[in-house]
């Protein structure tokens, strides 16, 4: 499979952004609506240049709502995409395949989106997990939903390299302090210290508050096309530099991967292979961070250190602002806004492009100025991982 002849072939043109944190009053579909346009507007295209369009994971609507389906999305805008597809579990394919119609020439210009008002109506994603088992039976034992479940991983993780709050505070505050630099941020004006850290209340042993991903209204979008194409529009030129994805795809239940080798090695390895470079070409990661400890475990994988040796990279601010490695710039998951892959992605984006303000990388946070930045999505319960590799041409 020889990869690199895409490499640096696609582009990421536009990022769509809407109010975001709990914005009552609001469908899902809204979201979806006003993430899209906004990213058309922002690429400089029309809703007449859209014709494939990618909507994030389905979710059952909360508030005596439609279902956000991509043909009502579609609709809504007035675009009528020769592709369109959304995922009904937490596959993370959605950019490889954005690549993939570009490259068979079925499409010119791709809308991914997620949105949801989740925030408002209350998700507690407990019911959205991708195993088999029936709900009730696994609420028997306790385990409710996704925090269990990567409670669980993080438990294994704690036996089987000494990881554990010790480094997960790290990871919390360092994220909160990039945070705190992003006005659109929902912990903008709320830092965080490692005595709160402490004294959180659990949420599932070993996880505390701070440890989990944040609950969110609003959307995200984002527009992928050719460079050549990209060239001709109002923003700096973004590519895709390598691409990988892996689906390890066992159930929680019966994973022995979760503590090492996930899916972020196999699909990291091929993004590598592709972009045709080394973990010293990156200058800054957006990981996707629905636990603190998804961070850890993903950077490990990836090879930017050892196991148990998570602590000694993540401590002393070495990822926030000021740090050799900035990690999660907009405040990921942890501390911005939950919109899955998009969040890190869409962020990517718009430090390459050179559009964030105080938390821009460079001089401002006293930070090398970004070329290459490496992106990531996980799905399920680490059951499935896309890479993404980004760069400024």
């Amino acid at each position: 499979m020889n990869l690199r002849k895409l490499k640096d072939k696609y582009a990421i043109v536009g990022v769509g952004y809407t109010p975001q944190g709990k914005v009552p009053g609001r469908t899902a579909l809204s979201f979806y609506i006003e993430a899209g346009i906004n990213a058309i507007k922002d690429a400089g295209l029309s809703k007449e240049d859209i014709d494939g369009l990618i909507c994030y994971r389905q979710f059952n609507p909360l508030l005596n709502e439609p279902v956000a389906t991509p043909y009502l999305v579609a609709q809504h805008l007035g675009i009528k995409p020769t592709v369109l597809s959304q995922e009904s579990f937490c596959q993370r394919n959605q950019f490889i395949q954005a690549v993939s119609l570009l490259e068979a020439n079925f499409c010119k210009n791709i809308l991914i989106i997620y949105a949801d008002n989740a925030a408002s109506g209350r998700r507690m994603f407990i019911e959205e997990a991708t195993h088999g088992e029936p709900f009730n039976d696994n609420a028997a034992y306790g385990e409710f939903g996704f925090v269990g479940d990567y409670a669980m991983a993080a438990q294994r993780a704690m036996f089987e390299f000494s990881t554990g709050p010790e480094t997960w505070k790290h990871i919390a505050i360092n994220q909160r302090k990039w945070a705190n630099l992003n006005p659109i941020a929902q912990y903008f004006n709320e830092t965080l210290t490692e005595e709160d850290y402490i004294n959180a209340p659990l949420i599932a042993d070993p996880f505390r508050k701070y440890d989990a991903a944040l609950i969110s209204d609003g959307g995200r979008a984002c527009i992928v096309t050719t460079v050549e194409r990209a060239r001709d529009l109002k923003n700096p030129v973004v590519t895709i530099m390598g691409l990988g994805e892996a689906n390890p795809s066992v159930d929680v239940h019966q994973a022995n991967y979760l503590a090492k080798n996930t899916g972020a090695k196999q699909s990291g390895e091929m993004a590598f292979k592709m972009a045709d470079i080394s973990l010293d070409a990156i200058d800054g990661c957006e990981i996707y961070d629905c636990f603190t400890y998804t961070v850890e475990i993903t950077m490990q994988d990836y090879g930017f250190f050892k196991p148990g040796e998570g602590v000694d990279f993540f401590k002393n601010g070495a990822t926030a602002p000021g740090g050799v490695l900035p990690v999660n710039t907009s405040g990921g998951l942890l501390s911005e806004a939950y919109f899955m892959g998009l969040t890190p992605v869409t962020e990517g984006v718009m430090q390459l492009m050179g559009r964030c303000g105080d938390r821009q990388l460079g001089e401002k946070t006293s930070t090398k100025e970004p070329e290459i930045i490496l992106c990531c999505d996980n799905g399920g319960v680490l059951q499935s991982h896309s890479t993404i590799i980004l760069r400024k041409l």
